[in-house]
């Protein structure tokens, strides 16, 4: 067992994602790390599974790779064309994650992202994770290694890193 889930927490059972609610921010450095680039990505579909052992739950989650958005056209059709996501080959990026270990005050969520067509082992990092008003709300980091995946162009340009923040709202499914 790896601890207990804590009180105000979402109850046990699986929560269904809400794609309209739920938002997927990435960060990354840019030009040589003089600057950061703010951009989000649209969650497609997920599913939330919560254990009364917390070892016993599992998260998984589809997002649409050509749907990042800055607020910059020319950069969103760099980032999503071929010499980075190439979202037209790989379109979806996909989470997988089984058990949930205490790590300090968060729970971290191990599994693996597949993107590019590759698959990287990953951790989530779960900092809240409420019932409200009957739905559950989640929010949660990650890093990513871009290099990791075969994403590899434009060193210098875009950064090697990519840190997510997720904020989810589900349903009871």
């Amino acid at each position: 067992m790896t601890g207990s889930i804590p009180t105000g927490a979402p109850a046990p059972g699986t929560y269904t994602l809400d794609p309209e609610r739920t938002t997927i921010r990435a960060d990354v450095k840019a030009m040589f790390g003089l600057t950061t680039v703010h951009g989000t990505f649209r969650l497609q579909s997920g599913q939330v599974s919560i254990g009364a052992d917390p070892s016993a739950s599992s998260v998984q989650a589809s997002i649409a790779a050509g749907s990042y958005a800055s607020g910059h056209t020319k950069r969103d059709a760099d980032v999503t064309s071929a010499s980075l996501l190439d979202a037209r080959a790989f379109p979806e990026i996909t989470f997988s994650g089984q058990g949930a270990r205490r790590d300090g005050d968060d729970w971290v969520v191990p599994g693996s992202v597949t993107a590019h067509g590759t698959a990287v082992p990953a951790e989530i990092r779960l900092s809240d994770a409420r019932q409200e008003d009957g739905e559950a709300r989640f929010r949660a980091t990650a890093r990513l290694d871009r290099t990791s995946f075969g994403v590899t162009k434009k060193k210098g340009m875009v950064g090697r890193t990519v840190d997510l923040v997720i904020e989810a709202i589900a349903q009871p499914a």
